[in-house]
C-alpha cells in the first residue's frame, strides 16, 4: 500500500465531508437516541443488551454503511470513481484511503453512545471480536453498494432497506409480524446483530462463525463489484 496515495485519498474525503450537512447530522443520530435510551431504566441487563446493540446497528449503518455509500456515490455523481479505480492506486488503496473518515467517525459516535449508555457488557473478548466483524460488514456493505450508485440521490433508496434490514433488527423482533411469523421470526435470528445478541446468552463461538460469514459474503460482494468497475461493465 502507498502510504502518499491513501492520505490524498482521505484528505479529499474530509474536504467533501465538510460541505454534506446531511452527513454530519446522521451521525448525530445515534448520539440522540442512546440519551433517549438513558433515560430508559426499567429493564435491567436484558434490556440494556438490547438498547446497546439497537445503537450498534443504528451506528454501522446510518454511520457507516451511510457515509461510505455516500462518499462512493458522489465519486459516481461527478465520474471521478471510475478514474480512482483505474489511476495507479490499488485496490487496497484506494479501500483503505476510502475507509479511513468512515472508520474515524463511527469510531466517535459509538464511543460517544456507548460511553452514554454504559458500555460493561461489551468488554468480553467474544463481544469485542463480533463488534470489530459487524463494523467489517457493514462497512463493505456500503463500499461494495456505493460502487454501483450512480448518484447521491439514489442512496436513499439503497440506505433504508440497509438500514432497516441490518441496522434495526432488534426493532424488527418485537414487531406482531415477527413475533407471530415462525419463519420470518427464524431467518432474523440469523442476522449479523441478532447473533450478536445472542452472544449474551451463551458461551459458544457460533454466533460469531455466523458473523464472520456474513462479514465474507460481503468482501466477496465487494470484490465482485469492484472489478466489475475495473472492465466497464457497470
Amino acid at each position: 500500500m502507498n502510504t502518499q496515495r491513501i492520505a490524498a485519498i482521505f484528505e479529499k474525503d474530509y474536504k467533501d465531508f465538510l460541505k454534506n450537512t446531511i452527513l454530519l447530522v446522521t451521525a448525530v443520530l445515534p448520539i440522540l437516541m442512546a440519551l433517549m435510551y438513558s433515560q430508559m431504566t426499567e429493564g435491567g441487563d436484558e434490556a440494556l443488551i438490547f438498547s446497546l446493540y439497537t445503537i450498534i446497528g443504528i451506528t454501522f449503518s446510518a454511520v457507516t454503511t451511510n457515509t461510505m455509500l455516500t462518499m462512493m456515490a458522489e465519486e459516481n455523481e461527478k465520474n471521478t470513481l471510475r478514474g480512482l479505480i483505474q489511476s495507479p492506486a490499488t485496490f487496497a488503496d484506494i479501500i483503505v484511503g476510502k475507509s479511513l473518515l468512515t472508520t474515524l467517525l463511527t469510531v466517535v459516535t459509538l464511543a460517544i453512545s456507548l460511553f452514554i449508555l454504559g458500555f460493561e457488557p461489551l468488554l468480553e473478548v467474544r463481544v469485542i471480536v463480533a463488534i470489530f466483524l459487524l463494523f467489517l460488514f457493514f462497512l463493505s456493505i456500503g463500499i461494495g453498494v456505493g460502487l454501483f450508485a450512480k448518484s447521491i440521490a439514489s442512496t436513499y433508496v439503497y440506505s433504508m432497506p440497509i438500514m432497516f434490514l441490518f441496522g434495526f433488527t432488534p426493532l424488527l423482533l418485537v414487531l406482531d409480524f415477527f413475533v407471530s411469523n415462525e419463519i420470518a421470526s427464524t431467518i432474523i435470528e440469523y442476522f449479523p446483530i441478532v447473533q450478536a445478541i445472542e452472544l449474551h446468552n451463551t458461551t459458544s463461538w457460533l454466533p460469531v462463525g455466523v458473523i464472520s460469514l456474513w462479514v465474507l459474503a460481503s468482501i466477496i460482494f465487494v470484490i465482485v463489484f469492484f472489478k466489475r468497475s475495473m472492465t466497464d461493465d457497470m
